[in-house]
Formats: structure tokens, sequence, C-alpha cells
């Protein structure tokens, strides 16, 4: 199967999506599954993994039900409240849902860099192993240092890191998250999402040059055998359309073999996740 590892959906309040700033017009609408099947339809994509956007468990529960209408959507990665003291009572909870496959945090709107190390949140990290549950670490290139040193205190955790940690593209940079990529690569309890990668260059202008260089680096440095297609479908849209940016992954890994293709187009995902399809 196909699998598209990373997408949103979201009834559009703009106190609860209070990140979609001025320039994020296109966002500003309701996105449901019946908007989304329409996309992987036409892009020949089997099933889908829906990853919380708003850090409320309300939006968790949402996410749980679109999945238990759809058969389309094969798991959910939803947040939960990981530095409070009574988490645990609400992963016991959560993981009783076998559509419920995983956590995630919005880090990078975090404004202290180290706020992956903090104790509390550890804590409740330390706990999804019990419930084996995957933890997805969505960051900006800033954080990754602490990541890596985050990644080290949990050997026996699964993570799964979202949008290639999100390069300064824009500007050209590939340093230091080159190296950092690499280097966090090396820990055999991380898998990585080739998704989000558009939205990181000029969202009007960019081209495959400005994207490919950091696609090949995640390439080399995770194999295909520890990546994943995700579409982040419809933040994408600020940059890209659902079908585009399938037309240029597809080009990318058109070079390796068809067992390469397969593991990166679906098999990873269903893999790490535990997606019954």
């Amino acid at each position: 199967m196909k699998i598209d590892s990373h997408h949103h959906f979201w009834k559009y309040d703009p106190i609860e999506y209070s990140w979609m700033n001025e320039n994020m017009d296109i966002l500003k609408k309701d996105y449901g599954p019946n908007e989304l099947e329409k996309e992987i339809n036409h892009s020949g994509i089997d099933g889908v993994v829906s990853v919380q956007a708003s850090q409320t468990l309300k939006e968790t529960d949402i996410l749980l039900s679109h999945a238990e209408k759809f058969d389309f959507i094969k798991g959910v990665v939803g947040w939960l409240p990981l530095s409070n003291h009574d988490v645990k009572s609400q992963l016991e909870f959560y993981s009783s849902n076998n559509l419920f496959k995983g956590v995630r945090h919005v880090v990078q709107d975090e404004p202290d860099n180290r706020f992956i190390l903090g104790e509390n949140f550890n804590k409740g990290i330390s706990l999804l192993h019990e419930f084996n549950l995957i933890y997805d670490i969505l960051i900006y290139e800033r954080q990754l240092s602490a990541s890596i040193e985050f990644v080290d205190q949990h050997p026996n955790q699964i993570f799964v890191l979202d949008h290639i940690a999100k390069p300064r593209i824009k500007d050209g940079m590939m340093e230091p998250w080159k190296s950092q990529i690499y280097e966090i690569a090396k820990r055999e309890n991380v898998w990585c999402k080739i998704s989000g990668i558009v939205t990181e260059a000029s969202w009007k202008d960019w081209d495959d040059s400005d994207i490919l260089p950091y696609m090949e680096i995640a390439l080399e440095a995770f194999g295909s055998n520890r990546l994943m297609f995700g579409s982040d479908w419809p933040v994408a849209r600020l940059a890209v359309e659902y079908c585009a940016w399938v037309d240029v992954f597809r080009e990318f890994i058109s070079r390796l073999s068809k067992d390469e293709q397969r593991l990166i187009e679906g098999e990873v995902a269903t893999q790490v996740y535990g997606l019954n399809t």
C-alpha cells in the first residue's frame, strides 16, 4: 500500500489555529476527510496517517472519530499533555484505541530551543514505550542539536522526525543541519519523514533544485528502510498542491529499486506505525 504518513485535518478557528498568519489565507478554512480523499484518489495513495495540528484533546478526539469513519485513515498521531503528572491515565485511555498510533507536541513553536529536554516532558516521553506508541519530533533546525540529546535519553523509544527537521531551504543554508541530520540518523530508533519540505523554501518561486539537495541528504542519512513519504497537506498548499508534490517525490525516488520505492512509499510507515492495511 502507498501511504501518506503525514497530513492534517481541521475545522478552522482563528483562535485555536492562531499560528495561521496573514500570509496563510489558503489554510483558513475547513479541511476534512472528503477533501483529502479526492486528493489521494487522484494521486494513487491508498491510506494516510492523520497528525495533530492543534494542542488540544478535542482535536485528538476528532481525528480518531474521522479514522473510525473513513477506512483510508489508517492511524492517528495525536496530542496529549505529556508534561502533566496524570498523563499516564490518558495514555492508557487513548492507547486502547488501535487507531491511536503516536503522540506529537509542537516543539517548533516553543521559545526555548531546549524545551525538548525538559524534565516533566521527558517523564511523559518515557511512558510511551510502555503503551507501544510512537513519538513524532516536530522541530526547526535550530532545535536539532537538543533533539539529538533528547533521543539519546530514550534508546528504547521509536521516534519519527517530521519534515527532515525543517532546514533553512529558503536561505540556501545546509549547515549545521546537514551534519546534525547525519548525526541523528546514527540512532537506529529514529525514522524520518520526507514531508513539509517545500514550505521551507520560497513559497511562490521554488523549484526542484532548491529542495532536492536536502532530500538527497535525508535519503543518504536514513536510507530507504527508515524514510517515509508524507504530504503535509493542507499546510503544503502554501507552496504546492497535493498531486504536484506526489509527482516531485516520485520523480525523486524513481532511480531507486522497486523494493526501495515500496519501502519509502508505504512499507516503512506501515511497519513503524503498525498500520492495518
